[in-house]
């Protein structure tokens, strides 16, 4: 065997996919019985009711280096995308709206909308360097150095005390905190604004994506180009310790750092410093069955993908800094899909299902519905009276479910500057362990967090070149001819 992978998540299978690609034999083990990780699809609620277990809508879906390789739409993957990329709903039926137009936007955000225009404007007219720089090892200079510099000041404005600066009224900095939080830190520091920028800008450049069908459809299409190519994906098949994997010239490990330390003997030091690689607040989970749509107050959010759930720009400081201090929240951060506005098969005819969750502190195990629900209800009065079932999953059961989410840390890791760059370790290779061969993919190496597999095509990058001798680009492997 040439190559074992661990986890069958959207990294491992990048990896895996890469390394068959270049003609290896490959073999896969996942510890569920499904593929998929972060991007699977299940009927969690009642029969008929689909729901994304935990990513939803996939703003790297169209603009991932490897995804736009691989070509999902070549592959019979649907990516759908919402008239309305994300929406940030406030008191008193306002909202501000993340139109896929960025003129649009921009027009609905009143006195606020040259400063979005200016704030987001050449991110978007560049968002491919943009892409290219969020999405690479972070160890080699962009290309493009230009659009580097400008997202590097718009994050240290975003990122500091200067924030407020360039708006004039409440709804622009709402909209603009509320993507920042997705990092589940406080926004106003340096990668949660970084990230909210990416996202933000990806919102206006390709839209954020959903799948027809669920998550499950992207992993589900890589997989099947993997067995394809001769690689074999084994299921049910957990994963402790490297010595009970088949003999392979290179090991690759999707799983996070408190799982990685346990699965050999490692160096002291390296050992110590998996131990040291912090995790971030959780996310409580709510599934909700409806029997109709949301009734937003504002008309617009009907549109949306995704909803920012929380109130004003104070309220979502508030929020994430009780998550962060280790409280809940009285009015939790909630993040809210709505794949039913491009995609009417998830749920029967004339239903709906929604997916969300809430901040919390790392290793909750307080169930936020009630909380969540209350958040909805707040925007969208009558709500309660549309729930025909609903499913809650803490922080600490979404570890039990997917050990990767280490205290119900989706992320994969505290979204710090340094934790950004340095994940999980500092070394100039965060991908190749001290042990000969071994070698770590998940989303707690860089580029960090999201559906995008590039995690696992820069480990098999280096796989390829330290183990096989093989130097060529990843990408132009799965890119179809």
């Amino acid at each position: 065997m040439d190559a074992v992978i661990v986890g069958a998540g959207p990294n491992g299978l990048a990896a895996a996919l890469v390394l068959a690609k270049a003609g290896l034999s490959v073999e896969v083990h996942e510890a569920a019985d499904t593929i998929g990780g972060g991007a699977r699809t299940a009927e969690l609620t009642l029969p008929g009711f689909r729901h994304d277990v935990c990513s939803a809508a996939h703003p790297m879906g169209l603009a991932s280096p490897f995804f736009r390789a691989f070509d999902l739409a070549a592959h019979g993957v649907e990516l759908m995308v919402p008239e309305v990329s994300y929406g940030h709903p406030l008191d008193g039926g306002r909202a501000g709206v993340a139109w896929r137009d960025l003129d649009r936007t921009a027009d609905g955000l009143g006195r606020d909308g040259r400063a979005w225009r200016s704030l987001l404007g050449p991110l978007v007219r560049d968002w491919s360097g943009l892409v290219e720089l969020a999405m690479s090892d972070l160890r080699h200079v962009p290309r493009a150095v230009l659009t580097g510099a400008r997202f590097g000041l718009r994050m240290l404005e975003q990122g500091s005390p200067l924030w407020g600066l360039r708006f004039a009224e409440e709804v622009a900095p709402a909209l603009l905190t509320g993507v920042s939080a997705h990092a589940i830190a406080p926004p106003r520091a340096f990668a949660p604004a970084g990230a909210g920028l990416v996202l933000a800008t990806l919102g206006h450049a390709v839209g954020w994506a959903i799948p027809r069908g669920g998550s499950q459809s992207i992993v589900d299409a890589v997989a099947a180009e993997l067995v394809a190519c001769g690689g074999r994906i084994v299921t049910g098949s957990r994963i402790e310790r490297l010595a009970e994997l088949p003999r392979a010239r290179a090991v690759l490990l999707d799983v996070a750092p408190k799982a990685l330390a346990r699965m050999a003997d490692f160096p002291a030091r390296y050992a110590r410093q998996l131990r040291a690689f912090r995790y971030g607040g959780g996310a409580c989970k709510v599934d909700f069955a409806l029997s109709g749509p949301v009734p937003w107050a504002a008309a617009d959010l009907a549109r949306a993908g995704i909803l920012h759930v929380v109130g004003s720009r104070a309220e979502a400081v508030a929020a994430e800094r009780d998550v962060a201090a280790g409280r809940h929240s009285d009015r939790p951060y909630v993040l809210v899909g709505q794949p039913g506005v491009v995609d009417s098969g998830r749920a029967p005819v004339g239903r709906h299902t929604l997916w969300s969750y809430a901040h919390v502190p790392h290793g909750s195990d307080v169930d936020l519905g009630d909380a969540v629900t209350a958040q909805i209800e707040r925007f969208a009065p009558g709500f309660r009276d549309l729930i025909l079932a609903r499913r809650v999953v803490t922080a600490a059961d979404a570890e039990r479910h997917n050990a990767n989410y280490v205290g119900g840390d989706i992320a994969a890791g505290a979204l710090t500057l340094r934790q950004t760059v340095l994940r999980p370790v500092p070394r100039w290779d965060p991908y190749r362990t001290p042990l000969d061969g071994v070698y770590l993919c998940s989303s707690s190496t860089p580029p960090g967090p999201g559906v995008h597999g590039m995690c696992g095509v820069h480990a098999a990058r280096r796989v390829l070149r330290g183990r096989f001798g093989i130097r060529v680009d990843p990408l132009s492997l799965v890119r179809i001819a």
